[in-house]
């Protein structure tokens, strides 16, 4: 089975899965916000938690402060992001309580 386009430029992956809340080779479809991050946790069976750091300017101060969040996103089988990995990740359906992400690339 081919990996379908899923409607934004990343590389497919090469391995298959039969998993249907991929968006390679499942029935998941992407719309949003598209994101890149690291890997900071994947203790949770199909499951990584992204860390963001960014800049948040406060005009008082005419300075930027250092800020981070954590997305909880969705790990396909097929693209197995580890610990450590940098990685992109889309918007897509809420699939639980507090994941409305899913892994589509490592980025090296």
């Amino acid at each position: 089975m081919k990996a379908r386009n899923i409607g934004i430029k990343v590389k497919p992956p090469e391995k298959e899965c039969s998993d249907p809340k991929c968006p390679f080779h499942g029935s998941l479809s992407i719309r949003g916000k598209v994101l890149e991050g690291l890997v900071v946790s994947a203790k949770v069976p199909k499951t990584v938690i992204i860390e963001r750091n960014y800049l948040h300017y406060i005009p008082k101060y005419k300075r930027y402060e250092r800020r981070h969040s954590r997305i909880a996103a969705y790990n396909p089988e097929c693209i197995d992001a580890k610990e450590g990995d940098r990685v992109r990740i889309a918007e897509c359906r809420p699939l639980s309580k507090t994941k409305s992400f899913v892994v589509v690339e490592v980025v090296k």
